[in-house]
């Protein structure tokens, strides 16, 4: 089964939160999973020849949390080209601002710039609608999972 690597950006736990049941639910699928609250850009490194699953809210206005931008920076300024890497991404946010789920937006475009082969689509839950963002977010994870090798 695949390793995947969980990069987790939140500001007051829902996306954490997100990212722990995803966990769960790839290792009840046979898929190793790491959770990475803090994440480093060292951490992504190993994951480029696996599978990225990366889950963020967004703050201010579209701006990523404070806890993934190092990583974020650092994938942009440090690693460039990188046409291995798998990844699937979940953005949290909320339709009431202007710039809706604008921190996962920001990290797709990047990833998709670089080279990297999105899994599935990107799922944006917005926070009026599903205040549990779990709710949403656990069926579609069982589906990505099922996508890996």
């Amino acid at each position: 089964m695949a390793e995947v690597g969980i990069f987790v950006g939140t500001m007051y736990g829902n996306s954490l939160l997100v990212a722990e049941e995803a966990e769960a639910i790839l290792k009840k699928q046979g898929h190793k999973a790491t959770v990475f609250e803090d994440p480093e850009l060292s951490d992504w490194q190993y994951y480029r020849h696996h599978y990225v699953l990366v889950v963020t809210s967004t703050t201010g206005q579209g701006d990523l949390p404070d806890s993934i931008v190092p990583l974020f920076q650092a994938i942009k300024d440090e690693v460039g080209y990188q046409p291995e890497l798998r990844y699937g991404l979940i953005a949290l946010g909320d339709s009431n601002y202007d710039h809706f789920c604008g921190g996962g937006k920001q990290f797709d475009a990047l990833l998709q710039e670089q080279g990297a082969t999105r899994i599935g689509n990107v799922l944006a839950i917005d926070a009026n609608d599903h205040p549990e963002p779990e709710v949403v977010a656990n069926p579609w994870i069982e589906q990505w999972g099922a996508l890996l090798s």
